[in-house]
């Protein structure tokens, strides 16, 4: 998985982007470094990384406009690094389009843990569910094409999203755990992050639900997970 691949690593603290850079070139990733945020969109475009390594607490533009503007021109895959681990900066961070966030201090092993699971995450799965599925007049999906048009208008799902929804609606009617879903969508590294599970609920909700705080598609089982309704037989074409 790192062959070939580019990581670019942005931290104003040289000592820990230096540790960072050195363990993960040990990994075979190739490895290019920021001091900002301004250097580090500078170098989002000339050297092209598979992925971006990014600290909040910086200088001038902070981790989080500099995700913002990232985002603007890339969908490269970002985990923040940081000393900020309230879950506000945690669900601002991944409201902004990080793919993880993790808190200093950390262990080399689990950053490199995680630097795989998103890598995982971002790879092809070929998921198929044989065509369209219509779940009713106002929701459309179709996994093979990867589209999913609601109440007539073609949504954009982010691809840990759409892993969500393919689970769920797979599954209709099945009381699926957090802990399969971390496990399914995120991967077995995620097992103790059920606030992942509920934020990206909520981001699904929002996108397809109506009214998000009544929804009819994604229902909660309180303390236990999460079940799509039941869809008739005749819903798959």
């Amino acid at each position: 998985m790192s062959t070939g691949k580019k990581i670019l690593v942005v931290d104003d603290e040289p000592q820990i982007a230096q540790s960072i850079a050195m363990n993960l070139q040990l990994e075979g990733f190739h490895v290019v470094s920021a001091r900002d945020g301004y250097e580090a969109l500078e170098k989002l475009t000339t050297e092209m990384p598979d992925m971006v390594i990014l600290d909040v607490m910086m200088p001038d533009m902070d981790g989080f406009e500099t995700l913002r503007r990232i985002r603007e021109v890339s969908p490269v895959p970002v985990i923040f690094l940081t000393v900020r681990g309230q879950e506000h900066d945690r669900v601002r961070g991944l409201d902004l389009g990080a793919d993880d966030y993790i808190t200093k201090p950390f262990s080399q092993r689990e950053l490199l843990s995680r630097i795989r699971a998103v890598f995982r995450r971002m790879e092809p799965k070929g998921l198929s569910s044989s065509g369209e599925i219509v779940v009713d007049d106002e929701l459309r999906i179709n996994f093979d094409k990867r589209k999913v048009i609601v109440r007539g208008r073609e949504i954009t799902l982010r691809p840990t999203e759409h892993r969500l929804l393919y689970q769920l609606v797979t599954n209709a009617g099945k009381l699926l755990t957090h802990e399969m879903l971390l496990s399914r969508v995120w991967g077995p590294e995620y097992r103790d992050e059920d606030q992942y599970v509920r934020l990206y609920i909520t981001y699904l909700r929002q996108k397809i639900e109506k009214d998000p705080k009544n929804p009819k598609y994604i229902l909660s089982e309180r303390g236990l997970g999460y079940r799509f309704r039941e869809i008739s037989p005749q819903g798959k074409v």
